[in-house]
């Protein structure tokens, strides 16, 4: 993720991805990890997502330690991603890289959930917010999405329902900090807009959405049609605070290569999170009121026919 700078941003060395450069960057706020200590993300008036199994997914990711692209660790946490997902499969990425994909069958255009599951290449960096978070949170929505299906009589598929697409992407964090992050990172996102994008109604990617009192605004970057529809469906499921009426700088994250070739997309990250790209990204940082806030407004979003209806393309 390499950070453009909008909204509270600074001229100060800007961290892209790990790299330090001149330019604009966020100032960072108290978002867990430092300071004062937030309220905690408020309990949602539904009960659809497990946000304790998925902090335990982050957990099982932590336990295996640092996880970057292309490593031991995370080829065997790629194994384990693919038997979790429903009709999980391997599809390739350059340089030897694995996005990982699980469906529920529907009618097409598609929705894509997705977060990146690979760490950044920093000794002692485990990336529980930073690749932990997003990930479990989209194992426990597929769960979560395939119970709905099932419970409406289905088996993984229901009359109406548009194909959802859980998608981990290998390669988000750049090994090249020296380079262009666009040019370096994101080799699993690029990947599959390039296959996909043409198939795709909306796109959703889950980032820094674990640490305490998580308050998503909405990246700049982020489609605002499909942004506020988010909004709605976290007041509908009693998280509205979560989702606060605001606009944050713009990034480049795995939402970016998919605006770029016209499908709506949005990002949620809190940018200013106090141990991005730290080793005290742990998860001790993680709380399970986040996870299931987040969880349980994506639920509310996606169990709806037409989440993705309507959308303006993006020009």
């Amino acid at each position: 993720m390499a950070m453009r700078g909008l909204v509270a941003w600074a001229l100060v060395p800007v961290f892209l991805c790990g790299a330090i450069g001149i330019g604009v960057a966020i100032v960072l706020a108290n978002t867990g990890g430092g300071g004062s200590v937030r309220e905690r993300a408020p309990v949602a008036r539904v009960d659809r997502f497990d946000g304790g199994r998925a902090y335990a997914d982050v957990a099982a990711q932590v336990a295996r330690g640092p996880r970057p692209a292309g490593s031991p660790a995370s080829r065997r946490l790629g194994d384990w991603l693919r038997r979790q997902l429903p009709a999980g499969r391997f599809e390739a990425a350059p340089g030897g890289l694995r996005n990982v994909v699980g469906v529920l069958p529907g009618e097409v255009p598609a929705i894509v959930v997705g977060a990146h599951y690979d760490t950044k290449l920093i000794d002692g960096f485990v990336g529980a917010n930073d690749g932990g978070a997003g990930t479990a949170v989209v194992l426990e929505l597929a769960r979560a999405l395939l119970r709905e299906r099932r419970a409406g009589g289905g088996s993984g598929g229901a009359a109406g329902a548009r194909e959802i697409r859980f998608v981990l992407f290998d390669g988000e964090e750049s090994p090249d900090d020296a380079k262009d992050f666009y040019a370096t990172g994101l080799r699993g996102s690029k990947a599959y807009a390039r296959r996909h994008a043409k198939d795709l109604d909306a796109v959703v990617v889950v980032d820094f959405v674990g640490h305490r009192g998580v308050r998503l605004a909405r990246e700049a970057g982020s489609h605002e049609q499909l942004w506020e529809r988010l909004r709605a469906a976290g007041a509908r499921a009693g998280v509205a605070s979560v989702f606060p009426d605001d606009d944050a700088g713009e990034v480049y994250d795995d939402h970016t290569p998919f605006t770029r070739a016209g499908v709506p997309a949005i990002d949620l990250i809190e940018l200013g999170y106090a141990c991005f790209h730290d080793v005290c990204d742990r998860l001790d940082q993680i709380d399970v009121r986040s996870l299931d806030a987040t969880g349980e407004a994506l639920v509310e979003l996606l169990r709806r026919p037409g989440a993705a209806a309507g959308l303006d393309r993006v020009r």
